[in-house]
């Protein structure tokens, strides 16, 4: 059947055609009444698609896996995973069908796959499907996160299947569009690497370091300079996430990307008050991926990443331990020094040698529960009391006042410099929630708001404070579903 989309794609398929054996052909189950939800219209014109086409019954077909778009080639991508530290040889996309790779207007490739259209050959036992709350959480919190210059896989379109799944009660269904500069993943490799075959993991491994770390190539080594680039674009990574106090929830080694872009918006949230121990997650009961956790387990996985490599880092396998452990040792002070940057320039300062300063800065603001995004952006106000703001956030201001006596002569940033950095919006957890059960229930108005609020978070707008505050105090604890 030909559609008037159709003209709209020119999908390349290098993983399929390059990658034979990491993947299964498939087609998505159709949705029997699909309408459009939210579409992502500045997402679109990057990936040179028309949007109104898209918003057509043809366009709004190929978004909910109706109709297959010329020149795609779906397929159910296999991949392995440890799974909260628990090794799952065979996991794969369950509920996900990548249907071919793009190239935006700037000439990058990337990827265009759905998600929660239906059960794969990888599905388990699940139902292949998603519901609206969980794929809307996913369009809301990737696109927030693009905004705040964090990298991650983003959000094209969510459309509403027109039939329920059962979860705890009977939810509406929908599918989402996921852009992503690839859907590699440390998992990816570990999948590769059991099967034993190594010229299959030497093609994966020169499939992403022609598509992500093309400097590699021309190493003396490529596939330990592979690795190097991994450990280094996920050390700077998880250092911004923690620089907003975000949690992921569920760093599994299948949702560690090779691209260091964030990946799987499940059971994720943003810490309010200050606590390393926050989890929002209702299956990390261990505190595995807490918030201070992260940067631990992100090298943990990185480790199994470098076990999948060993074979090709070198033909002694005591030589590639030795070359690989190296390099992965090197992830702390990598991580150290994008954590360290990252938060001199929220606090408007310059040079070496102030980390006491920023040690005692988190631990009292952990000691007093203060808003993590409040305090910063409150340390910038445009009048001349710089820190004022920020003082009043404190039960004792007295042991702030002590710590900004300190950090006050070193100040170089302006307030607008430091607003540049430190947001006044982020997705703040109980006005999502809000919004999705808000759209769950048929209403869109909260969640388009919220996503237009998001989009600019670093510019403070009258008539949304509500925006920027913390939950109400008789919120409760927060918890969120990985929506599967």
């Amino acid at each position: 059947m030909t559609t008037g989309i159709r003209p709209l794609f020119a999908f390349d398929n290098s993983f399929v055609r390059d990658l034979d054996g990491l993947s299964v052909p498939w087609k998505a189950a159709p949705a029997p009444a699909p309408r459009l939800l939210a579409l992502n219209e500045e997402l679109a014109a990057e990936l040179g698609l028309d949007a109104e086409a898209l918003r057509t019954p043809d366009g709004v077909a190929v978004l909910a896996g109706n109709a297959v778009p010329d020149g795609a080639e779906p397929v159910a991508q296999a991949y392995a995973g440890h799974q909260f530290g628990n090794y799952s040889p065979r996991l794969g996309d369950g509920r996900a069908l990548l249907l071919g790779e793009l190239h935006d207007v700037h000439g990058h490739r990337c990827d265009l796959a759905l998600k929660g259209s239906g059960r794969t050959p990888f599905a388990r036992g699940g139902d292949g499907r998603a519901a609206v709350g969980p794929m809307l959480r996913e369009y809301v919190v990737s696109e927030a996160m693009h905004a705040l210059g964090i990298p991650t896989t983003r959000s094209l379109s969510v459309v509403a299947t027109g039939e329920d799944v059962v979860r705890e009660q009977m939810l509406p269904g929908a599918v989402l569009a996921r852009v992503a500069a690839s859907h590699l993943r440390v998992g990816t490799f570990q999948y590769a690497a059991a099967t034993g075959d190594r010229a299959l993991l030497q093609r994966l491994a020169d499939h992403a370091i022609a598509r992500h770390h093309p400097g590699a190539a021309a190493a003396d080594n490529p596939y330990l300079a592979l690795f190097e680039r991994v450990v280094d674009a996920q050390a700077a990574l998880v250092a911004r996430w923690m620089l907003v106090g975000f949690v992921h929830g569920v760093m599994n080694t299948d949702n560690m990307t090779i691209s260091g872009e964030t990946i799987d918006y499940g059971p994720c949230a943003f810490m309010e008050a200050v606590d390393p121990r926050t989890v929002f997650s209702s299956i990390d009961q261990g505190g595995r991926y807490a918030y201070g956790n992260q940067p631990g387990i992100a090298q943990w996985n990185l480790a199994r990443l470098a076990e999948a490599l060993l074979p090709l880092i070198d033909d002694d396998q005591g030589a590639a331990v030795e070359a690989a452990t190296a390099v992965l040792a090197s992830f702390a002070d990598r991580y150290h020094g994008y954590s360290y940057t990252g938060m001199s320039a929220k606090l408007g300062i310059t040079g070496p040698g102030h980390e006491p300063l920023v040690a005692d800065l988190l631990e009292l603001v952990e000691a007093q529960q203060v808003d993590f995004t409040s305090f910063f952006r409150a340390l910038s106000p445009k009048e001349s009391s710089a820190g004022s703001a920020a003082r009043s956030l404190f039960t004792d201001p007295a042991a702030f006042d002590a710590w900004s006596a300190r950090w006050a002569p070193l100040r170089t940033a302006t307030a607008d410099e430091m607003d540049r950095v430190n947001p006044v919006y982020i997705p703040r957890n109980h006005l999502v929630e809000e919004a999705l059960t808000a759209a769950t229930d048929g209403d869109l108005g909260p969640f388009t708001r919220l996503v237009e609020v998001l989009a600019r978070p670093f510019d403070a707008r009258p008539g949304l404070e509500a925006y920027a505050a913390p939950a109400p105090a008789d919120a409760g604890d927060y918890v969120t579903f990985c929506g599967t």
